[in-house]
This record gives structure tokens, C-alpha cells and sequence, in this order.
């Protein structure tokens, strides 16, 4: 899976301040800890010589024990005075053989070496009388420093990847705000919204392409708006002659016994192509006013009410189950959503056979049912285009204008809803319309 430019740059922003903090990290570590463990060695031979001369002086004496033990830096030291034939030790128990031959045979001599499980620092020095004195400096104060130093470093490389990463996530959420604004404004445009344009942009180099865009869309608005103008006038011509033919050709419909034969067949395809032309131009009509302006005054419906008034115009035999639920928008609106699906049920499945209204969560859905033969899947989406008929011969004979479902998902569009189609069983097609509810959950 490809990740998206933001992820890629917050990634980028982490990864680089990642490397760099190691780095430094890496090159802090080997300097400090170099520097620390030089300095602990040679403090360590500074006290060894120290200890030495104090050694030489009491090396005949009884009181030797007594010295090696107050010499002793803690319970972790260790001193050792090899003479010929004599041993003496003070602080943790060590044997001679546990440390290294070279070391102790020719000193003076200094090494780093772990003896009984505990790293120190040994250190040989030759002592009169061919005596040698070996003292070992543990390291575990050294090592906890070691291990706090480590920590630090760690946390603080961790700590500033995360935070090139919250930087990088900054600050590509800022340099692809401009992307983001005109993703949202296409896609408004694509949903139907002309009016859509991206805000005055302070960069020079944004501000070229938000003109342009802006630019565009305008041009592309005014362009939709002369189509349905001249849609509309041409509709608005088109309503007197049409008006005239439809009465002539009712008046000639009840002299059908007079047109025996080949003329009445032609008078009935003259008159249903009459009927359909006037159908097509009420619609063509509605649906270039939908172009125009969206601009209506929304009340608050009840939708049961409504839904039970538009079925008992014309389909009183259609059974209706209407709940309660409120929603807000235009009536007549919302009044033509519902007859045109009433109408394309007739049109293409000998009428609808079941309607209701309901709440689903917050939203209201009207839900129109079918018997007929059903929407294919892949006309699902194709049947809400307008002009759309559909596959010939699918849903009935009388493919309509093509406009009647187109309409039906403008104006639920407008009222913030949406519209789909979808198998009932056993057979048949079920619309469904979602609109918001008023004082629906949230």
C-alpha cells in the first residue's frame, strides 16, 4: 500500500532527525565515555603511586596489615603486596593466580579486566625488595554513569525523531492545506455545487493557482447556467404549442371508433409521443429551475403527513406504514421526490406496492417498493443520470423522459440527503431516500 505525500514527508522529517540524532548521539558516547575512562585510569595510577610510597615505608612493619586496609577505596577494592615468600591483601578477597602473569610479573603495568565476575582497573607497581603491590579500582561507578550517560542519549534520540516527526507532520499539514482546500472544492464541484471556489491565497506561487481554478469554475458555472436557461426558455416556448396538441390529440382520442384501422393505431402513437413530449417538458423545466437556484426557504415537515398526502392524491390502494419523524426542507420539493418515484414504479413496475416512512438513527428514510422485475446492479447508479432509460425492455415498455429520477436525486441532494436502489426480496426494486431528521441522535 502506497502511503500518502503527508505520511511520507512526516516519515521523512522523523527518519532524517532520527539519523542525525544518532549520530551525534553515537560520536557523544565514545568521546565521553573515552574521556571518562582515561581520566578514571589515570586517577587510578596517580593513587597507586600514592600508596606505593606509603607501602615502601611500612613494608618491615607489623602494621602492615592495618595500612593496606585503610587504603582501601570500598568493599569492591582490592590490594595486593606480593613479596617473596609473603602475601598481603586488604579489601575483596582476590588470589594472585586470578590476575593476568605479565601483569604482575613486570611492573609497573596498568590494564582494564574483569576479575571474579567485576571489571576493574588493575595497577602494578614495583616496591623495594622486589616486592610488587597490585591494587584494582572497580568500575561499577563508572559503569552506572556509563549506563545513565546511555539512557540520556537513547531517550534523547527517540525523543527527537518523535519529534521530526510531529514537525514534519506540522508542517506538511501546512504546506498541503492548499492541496487539501482544492480537493474539496473539486469534489464539491463534482457533487453539483458550481458555486464552490478556493479562498485568496497569500503565496504568490498558490495565489496563480487558486485564480486559475477560481477562474475555471466560473467560467464552468456560467456555462451550466446558460444550458439551463436555454433549457428552460426553450421549455417555457415549447409549453403553449405542447398545451394545444395535448387537447387536440384528447379530442381526437374520445373520436377513436371514428379511426378505424391504420389511422387509429397512428393516433394513439401520435398521442402517447404527445403525452411523453409533455411529460419530458414539465420536467425539463423543473430541472433547469434545480440548476438555477437552490436557494428555498426550509420549514420544518412532518414527513408522515406529507408521505400519506402524495399517496392519497393518486395511489390510495397503495398500503403506507408512516412513523413519526421530522425533517426540514421544501415541500413541494420533497412532494415531487415522491411522486416521481410513485410514477417510475408505475412507469416500469406496474406501481408501487408498499411505502414507508421512518426513523433510521438520525436520519428520515422513505423507502418505496416494487414487484417488478427489479434494477440490475450494474444500471443502479446509471438509472439516477439524467436522460437515463435504462436497459430497453428491463422495467416495463414505457421508458418515460428520463428525467424523473434524475429530479428525484437533485432535490434530495439539495436537502442533504441521498438516494439509492436495491433488491427487495423476493423480487422487485426498493428505492430508499435518507434525509436528515430534526432532532434525531446524534
Amino acid at each position: 500500500m502506497k502511503l500518502s505525500l503527508r505520511c511520507r514527508v512526516t516519515l521523512s522529517f522523523g527518519a532524517g532527525l532520527l539519523i542525525v540524532t544518532s549520530v551525534l548521539a553515537f560520536a557523544t558516547w565514545n568521546l565521553a565515555s573515552g574521556y571518562m575512562l582515561r581520566q578514571r585510569e589515570a586517577s587510578a595510577a596517580r593513587q597507586a603511586e600514592v600508596n606505593v610510597r606509603l607501602v615502601e615505608k611500612s613494608l618491615s612493619s607489623p602494621g602492615l596489615d592495618e595500612l593496606l586496609a585503610g587504603l582501601t577505596t570500598g568493599p569492591d577494592s582490592t590490594i595486593l603486596v606480593l613479596s617473596p615468600g609473603r602475601l598481603v591483601t586488604a579489601g575483596r578477597k582476590v588470589e594472585p593466580s586470578e590476575l593476568p602473569p605479565d601483569l604482575v610479573d613486570h611492573p609497573p603495568g596498568r590494564a582494564r579486566l574483569t576479575v571474579a565476575g567485576l571489571e576493574v582497573i588493575a595497577v602494578t607497581r614495583p616496591v623495594a625488595g622486589d616486592s610488587v603491590y597490585v591494587e584494582l579500582f572497580p568500575l561499577q561507578q563508572l559503569d552506572r554513569t556509563f549506563g545513565f550517560l546511555s539512557a540520556v542519549l537513547i531517550a534523547g534520540t527517540i525523543g527527537s525523531a518523535l519529534l521530526g516527526a510531529a514537525l514534519g507532520s506540522w508542517a506538511s499539514k501546512r504546506a498541503l492545506k492548499p492541496l487539501a482546500e482544492l480537493n474539496s472544492a473539486a469534489g464539491r464541484i463534482a457533487g453539483g455545487d458550481l458555486r464552490a471556489r478556493l479562498p485568496d491565497q497569500d503565496d504568490p506561487d498558490l495565489a496563480a493557482l487558486a485564480a486559475k481554478f477560481n477562474s475555471t469554475a466560473h467560467a464552468l458555472e456560467q456555462r451550466a447556467l446558460r444550458d439551463a436557461r436555454f433549457a428552460s426558455d426553450v421549455s417555457h416556448e415549447l409549453r403553449s404549442p405542447l398545451t394545444t396538441m395535448v387537447n387536440a390529440g384528447a379530442v381526437l382520442r374520445r373520436r377513436r371508433e371514428h379511426l378505424p384501422g391504420t389511422a387509429g393505431t397512428a393516433l394513439e402513437l401520435l398521442t402517447s409521443e404527445v403525452d411523453r413530449f409533455a411529460r419530458m417538458v414539465v420536467d425539463l423545466l423543473e430541472i433547469s429551475r434545480a440548476d438555477q437556484t437552490d436557494d428555498y426557504e426550509p420549514e420544518e415537515l412532518d414527513l408522515s403527513a406529507l408521505v400519506r398526502h402524495v399517496i392519497a392524491s393518486r395511489w390510495r390502494a397503495v398500503p403506507v406504514s408512516a412513523s413519526p419523524v421530522t425533517v426540514e426542507g421544501d415541500r413541494r420539493r420533497l412532494d415531487r421526490v415522491l411522486a416521481n418515484l410513485m410514477e417510475n414504479a408505475e412507469r416500469h413496475a406496474d406501481g408501487a406496492i408498499f411505502v414507508s416512512v421512518r426513523q433510521h438513527g438520525s436520519v428520515a428514510r422513505i423507502e418505496v417498493e416494487d414487484g417488478g422485475p427489479g434494477v440490475p446492479e450494474a444500471l443502479r447508479e446509471q438509472i439516477f443520470e439524467r436522460f437515463a432509460r435504462g436497459r430497453p425492455g428491463s422495467r416495463g415498455d414505457d421508458t418515460g423522459s428520463g428525467l424523473g429520477l434524475a429530479l428525484v436525486r437533485e432535490h434530495v441532494h439539495r436537502h442533504r440527503g441521498r438516494v439509492w436502489v436495491e433488491d427487495r426480496f423476493p423480487r422487485g426494486a426498493r428505492f430508499v431516500v435518507e434525509l436528515p431528521a430534526v432532532g434525531g441522535p446524534a
